[in-house]
């Protein structure tokens, strides 16, 4: 699948020396939760992300040639204990986690518009609480992950109804599948 980088990207992934940052944004009901492996704060598409220095740990993202669904971990160590009782409450399987990759200058401005290696939902939430600091692991997966999800739909008003509850359209078919239909 072809890439589209922004000129000042390309230069940068083939200069000699290089600052590059993986940034993550995770969705939540209660808020969003944004964060990168750096110093200070970093602004991308207007939000502020902010930094989590050694704090974040990101596990190996594959990509392959393949239509093949990959996961990746998010580990968020040394926290506070109090964010895990938030952590604890929030609803979060099913919601949207992204991974961004770029560069920054000498001057820690972002280079180019950072480039998205991982879009996905998160899936499972680990949490080690270790009393005065807790660790937090999220694991995430692509969409592609749906494709290998069975779809058990059946022709009944039963099934029907799951989506319209009013709908009468398949309520005589149980009684069609004896019926002798004399045709001519």
């Amino acid at each position: 699948m072809a890439r589209t980088l922004g000129s000042n990207f390309e230069a940068e992934l083939a200069a000699g020396e290089v600052q590059p940052f993986f940034a993550v944004l995770m969705e939540f009901d209660g808020g969003d939760m944004r964060v990168w492996n750096g110093y200070g704060d970093i602004t991308i598409d207007g939000e502020t992300y902010v930094g989590s220095a050694d704090f974040l740990n990101l596990g190996e993202i594959t990509e392959t040639s393949e239509v093949q669904a990959a996961g990746v971990s998010v580990a968020l160590t040394g926290l506070d204990s109090s964010l895990v009782a938030t952590a604890l409450d929030e609803a979060y399987q099913g919601r949207p986690l992204k991974i961004f990759f770029g560069f920054l200058d000498n001057t820690g401005t972002i280079i180019d518009t950072p480039y998205t290696i991982f879009s996905g939902r998160m899936d499972v939430m680990t949490i080690e609480d270790a009393g005065a600091t807790a660790n937090i692991n999220v694991t995430a997966e692509s969409r592609l992950i749906d494709l290998d999800r069975s779809r058990a739909r059946r022709f009944t008003s039963e099934d029907q109804k799951i989506e319209y509850p009013d709908d009468k359209g398949l309520e005589m078919v149980a009684s069609l599948q004896d019926t002798v239909i004399i045709w001519g």
